[in-house]
């Protein structure tokens, strides 16, 4: 059996370009900037909602490497902890929608089951209002930076297209 073709070959390299420009409206501490790359760029494609799907996964995909990274590969547990507007850690069923929604993409992306990850992204996509999906895409974008700079500090592996934003 032939491997699915993407109908838009064009298309990582689009996502990569807008999740680097994010990345790096982000770094500048322009969050809003940051969102508006990624809208941009989503909304300029064929398929806005596939595009928006695999950009969060191109995302979560990363910060899942740079998790088993600091993770020594597997051998060093490393600990999601999700915290409260006061500071106080709560439980993932208790964490405001979008924040559930990146912690479950994010766990199933370092347990390897990219199946279960696009299905939280497809869930999200599917039931949340825009500035959910707004608070999804900026989670994601700040744990990317926060994972390679850690990664970087350990001078652990960072793809270069993130290092460059």
């Amino acid at each position: 059996m032939e491997p699915e073709r993407d109908p838009d070959p064009q298309r990582r390299a689009r996502l990569i370009a807008a999740a680097s420009t994010a990345l790096s409206a982000m770094r500048a501490g322009h969050d809003d900037g940051a969102l508006d790359a990624v809208a941009d760029a989503v909304d300029a494609a064929p398929n806005s909602h596939s595009d928006a799907r695999e950009l969060m996964l191109l995302l979560f995909g990363e910060c899942s490497s740079m998790v088993s990274a600091l993770g020594s590969g597997g051998a060093a547990p490393v600990k999601m902890q999700v915290f409260d507007d006061e500071g106080r850690e709560v439980p993932i069923d208790e964490a405001d929608p979008p924040v559930r929604t990146a912690v479950r993409t994010l766990l199933a992306e370092v347990h390897g089951d990219t199946d279960a990850a696009a299905a939280q992204i497809e869930i999200a996509l599917a039931n949340a209002d825009p500035e959910e999906m707004a608070l999804l895409v900026a989670q994601a974008l700040r744990w990317t930076l926060r994972l390679s700079e850690e990664c970087v500090n350990r001078d652990l592996p960072v793809p270069e297209w993130i290092l460059a934003s």
